[in-house]
């Protein structure tokens, strides 16, 4: 029987995902809160962060590259 190996999700840091995404840290958060003085900003789509530690957090790599990948999608049906 053939094994089949799954890999354990990668968590990324903060710095991690400003620089894959290329948004600074205020405004990752941004996307995280909704915000009446900047309702743009807010987006649900945006992944939530998850807790590694009682300071500190992290998101999951595969959820960042998804939701880049639904941005990019998004700018190129925009586009056309």
């Amino acid at each position: 029987m053939a094994q089949q190996t799954q890999s354990a999700p990668t968590i990324l840091r903060r710095k991690q995902v400003e620089a894959r995404i290329g948004l600074s840290r205020s405004a990752i958060y941004a996307k995280l809160l909704p915000n009446p003085k900047s309702p743009a900003s807010f987006d649900p789509t945006f992944p939530k962060p998850i807790r590694i530690g009682a300071r500190s957090v992290g998101w999951l790599e595969d959820e960042i590259a998804a939701w880049l990948q639904q941005r990019i999608a998004a700018s190129r049906r925009a586009a056309t």
